[in-house]
């Protein structure tokens, strides 16, 4: 089915075609308004402001009302789609990494791995690999036009960037902040937060997928 990206706040403003299109008008734009419709008849609607979002009944939640979290040791059976996320540092090479895999349904898994050695994120460690997964997990299940995700992590900051709980005070938490907060005006987050090292399956091949991308053993 097509869908009709509506930008009423945004770098441009208009109606694109594609959620890539959709995205460089609106990431990292401060207070960016967008939605996606079935029809271009609601998303002209939307733009000239005769439909409300309050009016949409596909209307996603905002990013305040997306956030739900939960502290676990052990998990109960979840449901999907879901995605385990973690980083890793290799001190040697100053390489940080993540690793992880987005669970869209019983039969389909979807590797999640990246590095970078960007000065300022490397400073973070692990840390900024656990960011850079997370980031990768939801825009991964924007492509795969999934309404929702759970993002299951270890670091708090994962969360607390997002909610506000924590303040994010460098560039890269603050970039993180938006990106996510942006991205889920298009699909509902929820967050839960697992104990690391505890022998959750998930969550130690996310650990070990990250060790792989950094090359730590």
């Amino acid at each position: 089915m097509a869908k009709f990206y509506a930008v009423k706040k945004g770098r441009k403003t208009g109606i694109f075609m594609s959620w890539a299109e959709c995205e460089a008008q609106v990431k990292g734009f401060p207070g960016a308004i967008f939605k996606s419709f079935t029809t271009r008849q609601e998303a002209l609607a939307f733009i000239d402001g005769t439909l409300t979002s309050q009016q949409v009944s596909n209307n996603r939640p905002t990013a305040k009302a997306t956030i739900q979290s939960t502290t676990h040791a052990t998990l109960p059976t979840l449901k999907t789609p879901y995605a385990f996320v973690d980083g890793s540092y290799n001190l040697k090479t100053k390489t940080y990494g993540y690793g992880g895999f987005l669970q869209i349904d019983e039969k389909t898994r979807i590797t999640l791995q990246g590095k970078g050695t960007d000065e300022q994120k490397a400073s973070m460690r692990n840390v900024a690999g656990e960011i850079d997964g997370a980031m990768a997990a939801v825009k991964t299940a924007l492509d795969h036009e999934l309404t929702n995700i759970t993002i299951l992590y270890d670091y708090q900051g994962i969360e607390s960037w997002v909610t506000g709980h924590w303040q994010a005070k460098n560039d890269f938490t603050q970039q993180y902040r938006d990106f996510m907060r942006t991205l889920m005006q298009q699909i509902h987050v929820t967050f839960v937060k697992v104990k690391g090292h505890s022998g959750i399956p998930g969550n130690e091949l996310a650990d070990q997928l990250a060790k792989e991308a950094v090359g730590v053993k």
